[in-house]
């Protein structure tokens, strides 16, 4: 009997190690999802158990960039903005980012602080969040992230939410703009024919062919080659939209001729789309990429700028 009962205490201990252990190992790999697919630079997705564990942590801030629905729920802590916020108003140029001096006031009143850890998050696709991201790192902040899959992500998780409208302290948030992420219209001109740029049109097969016309004139960018933005976001099992996985992303990529070796200029009619595929890139380890800003919304306007149907 007392071999028995000595045999259950070392049985019970072991299990309670075993437990303790993959507790431990559940809250260390928190953002194993983003991990498992592989991507070079797999921190900058992260995943609902990530925010769940790190909501709290000091210094961070979420960011919603849903156009509705915000004080009807969200991630507890997180403010609001939309893409429209970040733009030029009046500008020559439809949708075009807001200069250094807005988005720096935009930031600071959002919250954003220069050591900010920024986690971003739409209803889903990324779309919004990837257009914000992309903001930020143009306007200098190093540290931005993206929850994949969204708030939706988060509600399928059974997570918390939060309701009402946000109140966040001035942030400290000072914008420097890094121009070797932002491609100008002359620019994207003198490498038409250049081997070492990959110009990328990251809009529907319609606006790529003319046959859907949101300019003065359709088509595209003479020599563009042509991958739109959602073929990079893909539903797992519980019907929730995400990033493919790193071999996926990477093959369609480099299917359409965009290696890591060459510049790559991605496009849209004004970089919301041009920027989701500015963030994919940046997952997958691509250290040259620079979005054309104007987009089509400047090219199809510009009379003399060379196109193609």
């Amino acid at each position: 009997m007392k071999l028995k009962k000595k045999s259950l205490a070392i049985l019970s201990l072991l299990l309670g190690i075993f437990i303790a252990g993959c507790s431990s190992n559940q809250d260390t790999n928190a953002n194993a999802k983003s991990e498992e697919e592989g991507y070079a630079n797999g921190d900058l997705l992260v995943e609902a158990s990530w925010v769940k564990e790190h909501k709290d942590d000091e210094n961070i801030q979420f960011v919603d960039m849903r156009g509705e629905g915000f004080e009807a729920g969200h991630i507890p802590g997180a403010v609001n903005m939309t893409w429209g916020a970040l733009t030029r108003k009046d500008y020559k140029v439809d949708g075009f980012l807001a200069d250094a001096d807005t988005f720096t006031k935009s930031m600071q009143n959002i919250g954003i602080n220069n050591d900010s850890t920024v986690v971003v998050y739409d209803g889903g696709n990324s779309l919004g969040a990837a257009r914000l991201f992309y903001a930020l790192e143009y306007f200098g902040h190093k540290n931005v992230k993206i929850l994949n899959g969204g708030y939706q992500a988060w509600l399928n998780a059974g997570n918390e939410v939060a309701t009402g409208k946000a109140n966040p302290t001035k942030g400290n948030f000072q914008a420097s703009a890094n121009k070797d992420l932002q491609s100008s219209q002359e620019e994207v001109k003198n490498n038409l024919k250049s081997d070492d740029v990959v110009l990328l049109d990251t809009r529907s097969d319609a606006e790529y062919t003319g046959e859907k016309v949101r300019a003065e004139r359709g088509g595209h960018i003479s020599g563009a080659v042509h991958l739109e933005w959602k073929n990079s976001i893909t539903k797992n099992e519980d019907g929730v939209p995400v990033f493919k996985s790193n071999e996926e992303l990477l093959k369609q990529f480099e299917g359409a001729g965009i290696v890591k070796d060459k510049k790559v200029v991605p496009y849209c009619q004004t970089n919301v789309r041009g920027a989701h595929t500015y963030f994919t890139l940046r997952l997958l380890g691509y250290e040259k990429v620079s979005p054309y800003e104007g987009s089509w919304a400047q090219w199809g306007n510009t009379a003399d700028a060379p196109i193609e149907k």
